[in-house]
């Protein structure tokens, strides 16, 4: 595996800017629209777990497990950008990552920010 499987964030041709910041330098919040989250949950397969379990006794990172982590993370993120964009939103201020455990039946991600639209100074 390369470092490309691991890797999250932001494509950059997107037209909506997604930061963790309260604000974007050289720009400004011409509009504040609320609120935005994006929403997966993902079941463990059940090869995957019966690995992590193997690899947990001898120790290590579980990379199969990281990858559908950095996978569920990315498409929480661009559910995110999609519902900021219908809303109207060029930008999502603040955002970030919550990860719960679903019931014994898997893993709960959600991206979630301010939408806003930003304008250059």
């Amino acid at each position: 595996m390369s470092i490309e499987d691991f890797g999250g964030g932001q494509a950059d041709q997107s037209d909506v800017l997604v930061v963790t910041t309260n604000d974007v330098p050289g720009y400004q919040v011409t509009r504040v629209i609320g609120e935005v989250f994006g929403l997966t949950v993902r079941s463990r397969h059940l090869g995957s777990q019966i690995g992590a379990g193997l690899k947990s006794m001898i120790g290590g990172e579980l990379k199969g497990l990281t990858k559908t982590l950095v996978q569920t993370r990315n498409q929480a993120m661009e559910r995110l950008v999609e519902q900021a964009r219908a809303r109207g939103a060029n930008a999502v201020l603040m955002m970030r990552f919550d990860v719960t455990e679903a019931a014994d039946a898997g893993t709960e991600v959600c991206a979630y920010g301010t939408a806003a639209v930003i304008s250059k100074i």
